[in-house]
């Protein structure tokens, strides 16, 4: 029986502004950009019953919290606080599926005999994140990716809920379709039209009769869904097909000078993880996002597989050079295909690139005083600039830290 745990910090980026600045604490802040173009970054609890939501317009939610206190993103203090939380799941399993800088699943099964049951690492881990970072985190438990993602939703704030096998299917049966993964607003209207409005209406049709409706493919995962089944396996980075980061920015950015601390960043950050699970790639792609919202991505192969944060950001920026032609644009992404092939070994083993030992010192200078302690100069500059003016759009990437 699989253990599966989602653990997700609570209004993440807004805890983490209440936490450096206690005046904030218990009252209503908004983590945002412009007033007029920029959108909610995350929203505290105390801002949240005037129904201010993440990735809300800012101009709507201050007119629904006028009284709100805004404070611009601090990107660079979100990511120090992920680094930490990640190496205390790392602490109980080397199963994790990151899924944003604050919320990842874990597979915790084979971790039972040595530090008890699901529940009890569960509490562990938001015990320990509570204590060495002053955040608070809600968790799922269940045998499901889908249930445990569920059960963590519902435990919030800075709670926890288990449903065990037997209870699953009770567990999902009142909540509403929409909780179904992969259904939107136009599949949840046609459910409704058919009759379904939770979970549990769709638990009990049979597989024909809801493939007679939604079709062969989408009747089979709504049922298994609506019962608990979903047998997809946490993908940490090393079992995944690539490894990215991407940032969206609160103002269009405009030219090689602004753009090239950001890519720089993410390729830093890119590099980071595929050392830390020992990997290696040699396409890296690039991805834009133009002011208009046109999106592209082009990629170069490099000669020789590589986890080397300049080598990669040399690539990104070439991609960049040719790429982004002048044009306003709102995001920017690094990522690096890995290698699924081990290379053919050569008669004498090759010397190790001089750049291994520098990345080495930078990773574990970075794991003892943080991601800040030692960075480029370009980034340091961007920070002090600019760096508070953008966010993160994704879970870092898939998977993102």
């Amino acid at each position: 029986m699989r253990a599966i745990l989602h653990v997700d910090m609570d209004a993440f980026y807004a805890s983490v502004e209440q936490r450096d600045n206690p005046s904030l604490r218990g009252k209503p802040v908004i983590v945002g950009g412009h007033a007029q173009r920029g959108v909610v970054v995350a929203a505290s609890y105390e801002v949240r019953p005037f129904g201010v939501r993440s990735a809300m317009p800012m101009a709507r939610a201050m007119k629904q919290a006028p009284h709100a206190i805004v404070v611009k993103p601090r990107f660079s203090a979100y990511a120090e606080a992920s680094e930490h939380v990640f190496a205390i799941f790392e602490r109980y399993t080397p199963l994790i599926e990151p899924l944003s800088l604050d919320e990842a699943f874990l597979d915790v099964t084979a971790s039972v005999g040595l530090f008890g049951a699901a529940a009890d690492i569960a509490k562990r881990i938001r015990k320990e994140i509570a204590h060495e970072l002053n955040l608070p985190a809600s968790a799922g438990i269940a045998t499901a990716k889908f249930v445990a993602k569920i059960a963590s939703d519902l435990a919030k704030p800075n709670g926890q809920r288990e449903v065990r096998p037997e209870e699953t299917v009770a567990f999902l049966a009142g909540l509403p379709v929409s909780r179904l993964w992969g259904v939107g607003p136009k599949t949840e209207e046609a459910m409704k039209r058919a009759g379904l409005v939770t979970i549990g209406d769709v638990a009990a049709r049979d597989v024909d009769w809801l493939e007679e409706r939604f079709g062969a493919a989408s009747a089979k995962h709504l049922w298994e869904l609506s019962h608990g089944i979903d047998a997809r396996d946490v993908v940490p980075d090393r079992a995944a097909k690539s490894v990215g980061a991407e940032d969206t920015f609160d103002e269009d950015l405009t030219g090689l000078e602004a753009l090239k601390p950001h890519v720089h960043a993410q390729a830093l950050r890119v590099a980071r993880r595929l050392r830390r699970a020992t990997l290696k790639g040699r396409v890296v792609q690039l991805k834009l996002k133009f002011a208009d919202f046109t999106l592209i991505t082009r990629r170069v192969t490099l000669r020789e597989a590589t986890d080397d944060g300049q080598v990669i950001y040399r690539a990104a920026l070439e991609l960049l050079e040719r790429a982004h032609e002048g044009k306003a644009l709102r995001l920017t992404g690094v990522s690096v295909q890995l290698d699924e092939d081990e290379p053919q070994l050569g008669l004498f083993p090759a010397a190790a690139p001089k750049s291994s030992k520098l990345n080495e010192a930078m990773d574990r200078i970075a794991a003892r005083f943080g991601s800040k302690a030692i960075t480029m100069a370009d980034i340091a500059g961007a920070e002090a600039s600019d760096d508070d003016q953008h966010r993160s759009e994704k879970p870092v990437d898939k998977p993102k830290r």
